[in-house]
């Protein structure tokens, strides 16, 4: 039984594997013609429960759809449906779910519920999202990247901003891929430094610069997030955005970067803020590339998690 937790937690070989599977299925189905069924069924007779402690538009969107795509069915269960840890513990409802389903997707807050759930769960538990990483979004962008700039091995990633959750699963893939990482944001927003350790121990360049400048010079890849949550207080997100400015990602920081580099944002971004139009549109972005390809990774994850 293979979980999906985290990518440092994966094999590369693994990886590198969901990555060209995701890519020939995305192949196969770009030359389908419109409307018609997919040819390749492997979640057939298969029920796939997607939880959302957490609200999502993308990543339920995204499995739901693919889950459907690959002759699955889903159940989607909210936070107020579930209640995790309050009305029945977390182990007692991953030994109950995985009486009825065949695989668990969770979208959560606190990483110990992820692995709670994965301990006593006897289906594949996938990582929808926690507060402390977001691998799905992370394989879904180095397909992107490798569809526009080839393989992303040796090449310079850079990370604007908020070291957040999706920058920590871009610390852990700098490590399993092969390419070094940047982190140009204030230091009270750097990535868990126990991440850029391990990463750094697997042979890649983990570096911090506070000039965002210099930061993107030689970069292939510029990425960027939003400056606030939707639970961070208002009370806090001014003092954000004063201290996060000077990292925003316009065309004059871009123009910094390699001429072939490109912007990606995982959505939803909250424009002339941590990027402007300008980028968010030009034709450097692949954030709306990056945005399908998370239906074709998530498949190829569930698919991996099942031995399919």
């Amino acid at each position: 039984m293979n979980h999906f937790l985290d990518i440092n937690k994966t094999a590369p070989d693994d990886l590198r594997a969901m990555i060209e599977l995701s890519k020939s299925m995305k192949t196969a189905r770009n030359d389908r013609p419109k409307g018609m069924k997919d040819d390749d069924q492997p979640l057939a007779g298969r029920m796939v429960a997607l939880i959302f402690e957490k609200p999502s538009t993308r990543t339920r969107v995204s499995f739901d759809v693919g889950v459907r795509q690959m002759g699955g069915e889903t159940m989607v269960l909210s936070g107020s449906d579930m209640q995790l840890g309050h009305g029945e513990s977390i182990a007692d409802t991953a030994r109950v779910l995985s009486r009825y389903v065949d695989l668990i997707m969770i979208r959560t807050f606190e990483e110990s519920t992820l692995l709670e759930m994965a301990e006593y769960a006897t289906v594949p538990v996938i990582n929808g999202l926690t507060n402390r990483t977001h691998p799905c979004q992370i394989m879904a962008d180095i397909q992107t990247f490798e569809e526009h700039n080839g393989p992303i091995a040796g090449k310079k990633v850079v990370w604007t901003g908020d070291g957040n959750n999706v920058a920590a699963s871009f610390v852990h893939a700098a490590g399993q891929f092969g390419f070094d990482f940047t982190f140009a944001g204030p230091e009270e927003f750097d990535p868990e430094h126990v991440f850029m350790n391990e990463a750094r121990a697997k042979g890649v360049k983990v570096e911090v610069e506070r000039d965002a400048a210099k930061a993107v010079q030689g970069a292939d890849l510029v990425v960027a997030d939003t400056w606030v949550s939707m639970h961070d207080p208002q009370s806090a997100r001014q003092r954000r955005h004063n201290l996060l400015y000077p990292y925003q990602v316009n065309q004059a920081l871009m123009e910094q970067a390699n001429s072939d580099a490109l912007f990606m944002h995982c959505l939803p971004a909250h424009r002339e803020e941590e990027v402007t139009n300008q980028v968010m549109d030009g034709p450097q972005s692949v954030v709306f590339d990056e945005a399908e390809n998370r239906l074709h990774a998530q498949k190829a994850i569930m698919r991996w998690c099942l031995g399919l």
